[in-house]
């Protein structure tokens, strides 16, 4: 029912990251906004489609309480191999990205970032727990509860009916 020993936090509300510039983020200025949590990667097959896609679900809905969040990953054929400021410059400045870019995770293994952690305790993928590859995408309620969690090639506005639904 609730989450394991492990991952004692029961919303996304609970952690505390940091952003690409290094400051804290306490996730509770999240509350109350249904969240898209994405591990990110500059140089992946999926890139383009991924940020144009998320670009434009992000300016349709954040005036609706909407918020992406998204984590540069290195560990799938390092494509995103710079610092975690130059990611947050390219999503920034190519894709004209406004929401917010945090520092880079690693989402699998035993340095797994904690919220990573929750993310994937909360919601299995159709082959168990672990991310598959770049642009794994969870999508969170209000209350900060993992409620989806979609394939790398499962392509952002695909899931627009599920946010709408979310923000209701």
């Amino acid at each position: 029912m609730g989450a394991s020993p492990s991952v004692p936090e029961k919303s996304i509300h609970e952690f505390s990251v940091k952003d690409a510039r290094g400051q804290d983020v306490d996730f509770s200025i999240y509350k109350g906004k249904v969240l898209l949590v994405v591990n990110v990667a500059s140089k992946c097959g999926f890139t383009d489609s991924n940020y144009t896609q998320l670009t434009d679900l992000y300016n349709k809905y954040k005036d609706q309480g909407f918020e992406i969040l998204a984590f540069p990953c290195n560990q799938f054929l390092k494509q995103e191999p710079g610092t975690s400021e130059d990611a947050q410059q390219f999503a920034c400045t190519r894709y004209k990205a406004e929401y917010p870019i945090f520092q880079k995770v690693r989402v699998n293994g035993p340095n797994t970032a904690p919220v990573y952690k929750f993310l994937k305790a909360s919601k299995c993928g159709i082959m168990g727990s672990g991310i598959k590859w770049n642009f794994t995408k969870f999508l969170v309620n209000k209350e900060g509860q993992v409620i989806g969690r979609y394939s790398p090639i499962t392509r952002p506005l695909s899931i627009e009916a599920d946010i709408k639904k979310a923000l209701v």
